[in-house]
């Protein structure tokens, strides 16, 4: 008797928080429905079966986004259970809160980012922090390992790790082999990484190593996480959830041991190579009173860059060449350049970089159309009017750089690849362009990104031609970043120079 009321106290509590969650998604629906939006899925989930529809479906969840900026207008609501989300395309408000320090990353994004299904994940690293002074301390700390003076010497390893790539690309065009872009560029930039910022030297084009598929599979399982809060606790889905646990376990194991080295070497006095890893190495050192937590947020920040340094960066290279195959009197202009720049060199000097003035605005173009990383999202704590529209505090706001940059309000005809859109003297976009996020929080490897970009589509350019295998799809994949989703295969001969 006893232990059937327990059952029916146990019952009615479980009712009573159940009514209890009803009437606060009711709350929130009465207070934010007045912003427009599209209609919700369920009264429980929101929109949140529209996002696993298009995700199940290998489908690009912002191209849903962009529909509903064009239906809804620059400010509208999407929902997700009882969170309330604001997406906006309204340069004034992308300017006032993107540019300001006082808005803070949000809570959301932070702690489905921080763990992937109970395993440490991005953590609080310099990405994901949410306290300014914590992420002001690392940003701090990292500046120095991304200067001018420092990325200027840089040179030398862009150069020999593109040259890579050329010799392989070479050995395909020798014998005839279609090269799948995507995947040789994800080899260079992850070889580039670890070899200037890690001093080691992977030589994925020629060796396996399990971290491009570690890195697309924690990729993948943070869409996921972000997508589908059920997802770890659904049976079917436990196989992939421990391969995302398992992938982060070994980024985070590789960084301490890669960490431990370095600093083993410098307590020997061992002369280290000056790169990123030996200055974030002296600088947290410098600091007093480093805890455990600091050690933990240098593997956060060992994951951040191992995954952001390359992935963004060779996607935007494999979605150039993409766009320069589909495009071939944009290819030819940018061959004249590369060819009057560099001429026969071997090797690029930072000088020559630049020169190259034709072929920024072609990478510019390419993440206008194609923004890698998609968007950021920041939380608003006051009231605000935007377009007409009174957003009451307290949401989280969600800009997105690939949205924007793909609507005719703000770039005529957006669906044409047009590098000139970034010539010099053209007017330049007013916040609505933001690959690399604006502000204070902006990426702070955005110039070791374009030199690396830089070095190893003008050595492509200067050595080979390229024609798109045809028959593949030019859709893009959303796996947290956006990447081709054929891979760009290509046919690739060596260039015949007119004498």
């Amino acid at each position: 008797m006893a232990l059937l009321n327990l059952l029916l106290v146990v019952l009615a509590l479980l009712f009573v928080a159940f009514l209890g969650y009803c009437l606060y998604i009711k709350r929130s629906h009465m207070k934010y429905d007045h912003i427009p939006g599209p209609p919700r899925d369920s009264f429980f989930l929101g929109h949140a079966e529209t996002f696993l529809r298009i995700t199940k479906k290998d489908g690009n969840v912002h191209d849903k986004f962009l529909e509903w900026a064009e239906i809804y207008g620059p400010v509208y609501r999407v929902n997700a259970a009882h969170i309330v989300f604001v997406c906006v395309y309204c340069p004034e408000t992308t300017k006032e809160v993107l540019m300001s320090p006082k808005y803070l990353k949000d809570n959301f994004v932070h702690n489905r980012a921080f763990k992937l299904f109970g395993e440490r994940f991005l953590g609080d690293g310099l990405v994901t922090a949410i306290d300014h002074n914590l992420w002001f301390k690392q940003r701090r700390i990292m500046d120095p390992a991304f200067s001018t003076a420092y990325l200027r010497g840089l040179m030398g390893t862009f150069n020999e790790q593109a040259e890579k790539l050329m010799n392989k690309l070479s050995e395909m065009a020798d014998s005839k082999t279609d090269a799948n872009m995507h995947n040789l560029v994800n080899c260079v930039t992850l070889d580039v990484i670890t070899k200037v910022a890690f001093g080691e030297d992977l030589n994925l084009l020629n060796n396996s190593s399990p971290f491009p598929k570690a890195i697309e599979t924690c990729l993948k399982g943070m869409v996921f996480n972000f997508r589908d809060v059920f997802f770890q606790y659904n049976p079917v889905n436990w196989p992939f959830v421990n391969e995302v646990r398992k992938a982060c376990r070994l980024l985070r194991t590789t960084g301490a041991q890669w960490i431990n080295k370095r600093r083993l070497a410098m307590r020997n006095g061992e002369d280290p190579p000056k790169d990123i890893l030996t200055q974030i190495i002296k600088c947290f050192d410098k600091e007093e009173n480093t805890t455990q937590e600091d050690e933990e947020i240098m593997l956060d920040n060992f994951v951040t860059f191992f995954i952001a340094g390359q992935e963004t960066t060779a996607n935007q290279l494999a979605f150039c060449i993409m766009e320069l195959g589909r495009n071939p009197d944009v290819l030819e202009k940018v061959k004249a350049e590369v060819d009057e720049v560099i001429g026969m060199k071997q090797d690029l000097s930072y000088e020559d970089l630049g020169k190259l003035t034709y072929l920024t605005q072609v990478l510019k173009e390419t993440l206008r159309m194609y923004a890698t990383a998609p968007g950021t999202s920041r939380e608003v704590l006051e009231d605000k009017v935007i377009n007409g529209i009174k957003v009451p505090g307290g949401l989280t706001y969600i800009f997105s750089s690939y949205v924007a940059s793909r609507m005719d309000k703000f770039f005529k005809d957006p669906l044409k690849f047009d590098p000139d859109r970034f010539h010099p003297d053209a007017p330049k976009p007013y916040y609505c362009y933001y690959p690399f996020s604006l502000g204070p929080r902006s990426c702070l490897g955005l110039n070791f990104a374009q030199m690396e970009a830089k070095v190893v589509m003008a050595k492509l350019l200067q050595r080979f031609d390229f024609d798109l295998v045809p028959g593949q799809t030019f859709d893009i994949l959303d796996t947290g970043t956006l990447r081709p989703k054929s891979g760009v295969v290509c046919t690739v001969t060596h260039r015949k120079y007119k004498k």
